[in-house]
């Protein structure tokens, strides 16, 4: 995994990064604005394109490298919000490169690689959750364009975005013969006149929008469908077992900065006439959440490798993504309660990563049904869902 070309890809990130620091990051928490700014400086330095096929305008490099990316970024001050900005550019796109014509890819693509389009995803409604075969927004085809009704939720980045990744129903379920079916994928503008867009007041990752959005006839031209109409969750699939990995390397990347926020405050604040840090009780928490993020890091490299390599790596990539948030999550409420009263104080920062790190523990597939896949999948128990 460490060659001399991903090092420069980490030192170069970490450099551009560093601009903008946990002040900037608090201050667009506190107003909930979108880092466009953060947005702009990663365009401009090339990053939104790096899996991207190198004649439209990207890196053409593979999910390891994406990895290594999003963990820097998650290393930053931005925690996950910064991850956010940019995260539906590297795996969002998949399902176009590997299914659009090239008319589309040579149309939609180029946008996102230079930052003058910002894109949402499509694919949550409030009645299905994570039981996608059930979504209703419906596609129906009426005089020569697809007009669309529906609703969707946790749509990140609906208030800047200028195109939607779509999945809709174009056949009821009770028509096909299996759940799977029926279903079709667009990439096409996300027209304000037809999708009315709802805020979400949540708990973190403030600085990044989630929204409800509502969409009230809205058409799609034939030429924005990505693929044969009814295969859309088929290809929306290529873009899962990435997406875990990097939503991983994200959480590994916060987690490690929070325990290096907790190991400089344990050395530094002193109580009793001794630093903090000398205690075992404070000591050994920090000890275990190294070994944890490590052990969970090698995880993440395996499962890109695999990806990268062409072979199977369901069973890995989801394994990565349980491990790192649980990992993650540990540090981050270690560094926490490291800091006292303190860590509970904005201006110690520990406290919004740890709000930001719940977020891989719960999306984009839960805890739960990573270990109902894995118990299904590698054990070959009896499927309980």
């Amino acid at each position: 995994m460490d060659t001399e070309e991903r090092r420069q890809i980490a030192e170069s990130v970490r450099r551009t990064c560093e601009k903008f620091d946990d002040e900037f990051w608090l201050e667009k928490e506190n107003k909930k604005e979108f880092p466009h700014e953060f947005h702009a400086a990663m365009a401009e330095a090339g990053w939104l394109g790096i899996t991207m096929p190198e004649e439209y305008g990207g890196a053409g490099l593979g999910v390891t490298d994406a990895a290594l990316l999003m963990q820097t970024i998650g290393n930053s001050a931005g925690a996950m919000s910064a991850c956010s900005t940019i995260h539906i550019n590297l795996f969002g796109p998949h399902p176009v490169i590997k299914h659009g014509t090239d008319e589309q890819k040579a149309r939609m693509i180029p946008p996102l690689v230079e930052g003058t389009h910002k894109a949402c995803f499509g694919v949550t409604e409030p009645d299905a959750g994570l039981d996608t075969t059930h979504i209703t927004t419906r596609a129906v085809f009426q005089e020569g364009r697809y007009v669309v009704n529906g609703q969707k939720v946790w749509t990140s980045t609906a208030q800047q975005a200028h195109k939607i990744l779509l999945l809709t129903r174009t056949t009821p379920i009770e028509e096909c013969a299996k759940p799977t079916d029926g279903m079709t994928l667009f990439y096409t503008d996300f027209d304000r006149n037809r999708i009315e867009v709802t805020p979400i007041d949540k708990m973190g990752r403030n600085a990044v929008n989630s929204n409800s959005i509502f969409i009230d006839n809205l058409e799609i031209p034939v030429e924005d469908r990505i693929g044969e109409e009814g295969q859309g969750f088929k290809l929306l699939l290529d873009s899962l077992n990435p997406e875990r990995v990097l939503v991983a390397a994200e959480a590994i990347g916060v987690g490690r900065r929070a325990l290096e926020k907790a190991v400089q405050y344990a050395g530094e604040r002193v109580v009793f006439g001794r630093p903090i840090g000398k205690n075992q009780s404070i000591q050994h928490p920090l000890a275990q959440s190294w070994m944890a993020l490590e052990a969970a890091d090698l995880m993440v490299w395996h499962a890109a490798r695999l990806y990268d390599d062409g072979k199977p790596c369901g069973a890995e990539a989801n394994s990565a993504k349980f491990l790192a948030a649980d990992a993650a999550f540990d540090a981050c409420d270690r560094a926490v309660r490291t800091h006292g009263g303190f860590g509970y104080a904005k201006e110690y920062h520990v406290e919004r990563y740890l709000r930001e790190i719940m977020l891989p523990r719960i999306a984009p597939v839960t805890r739960e049904l990573i270990m109902s896949f894995i118990a299904e999948r590698v054990l070959e128990l009896p499927k309980s869902y």
